[in-house]
């Protein structure tokens, strides 16, 4: 069974009129953390596509990049992201009950944001519009502004990539303990650890990119230190 078919699984148990939202608070207790994941991004992403005012066919098109959704798929996929783009809810509403659902400050949380940023450089343009919608985000999701900082940098071509932003340490820290973060940071972006805390197999290829980044980031920094 696809995770497309028991997202449409989950979406048959609402009551006409409903919205996304009760969705939300039908997997919070529990979760059924692969679906919570996926409806979390397309719901968050396709309130943000609408921030610059405008959803393009890229921001589309990111969503097939982030999920590698089957060509059987695609109508269920789209019928998600359209029931969030004409929800009522507005994205605060989404984002608490999506924090309250992994847990505030969470690592689940953080690939979520991670999903956030590709859709929102699908277009090549951050538009500030965007930046202030994932700012409010993370603050919802209760992600400290320094991890923030590392997602950016990491997405966002104009923040500049500073290896240091990426591995979440600063300048003045010891080799040794910057170390410790790059060896965290690589066993958080291991598949099977991604996957355990929620991410759906069809999207846990983003971990690709983070563990490029994430080495790149060391490796210049071990130079510097060097």
């Amino acid at each position: 069974m696809s995770i497309w078919t028991r997202i449409m699984d989950a979406l048959g148990a609402l009551a006409s009129g409903e919205g996304l939202s009760a969705v939300f608070d039908r997997l919070s207790t529990p979760p059924e953390r692969s679906v919570a994941f996926t409806i979390a991004v397309i719901a968050l992403g396709a309130k943000m596509a609408k921030a610059d005012g405008q959803v393009t066919r890229d921001e589309v098109a990111a969503f097939r990049e982030v999920f590698h959704i089957a060509p059987e798929d695609e109508a269920d996929a789209a019928r998600v992201f359209n029931l969030a783009r004409q929800d009522v809810a507005g994205f605060r509403s989404y984002a608490t009950k999506i924090s309250n659902m992994f847990g505030t400050g969470s690592e689940t949380l953080c690939d979520v944001m991670e999903g956030l940023f590709h859709i929102a450089i699908a277009d090549g343009h951050y538009h500030p519009d965007e930046d202030a919608f994932l700012t409010e985000v993370a603050e919802a999701f209760g992600i400290p502004e320094a991890r923030f900082r590392s997602l950016r940098s990491r997405f966002v071509p104009e923040a500049g990539q500073d290896p240091f932003d990426v591995l979440g340490v600063t300048p003045d820290m010891p080799l040794d303990q910057i170390r410790v973060a790059f060896k965290q940071l690589v066993r958080d972006t291991h598949p099977d650890a991604m996957v355990a805390r929620g991410m759906p197999e069809e999207a846990v290829h983003l971990a690709e990119r983070r563990m490029v980044d994430i080495n790149r980031a060391w490796s210049q920094i071990e130079m510097t230190h060097g």
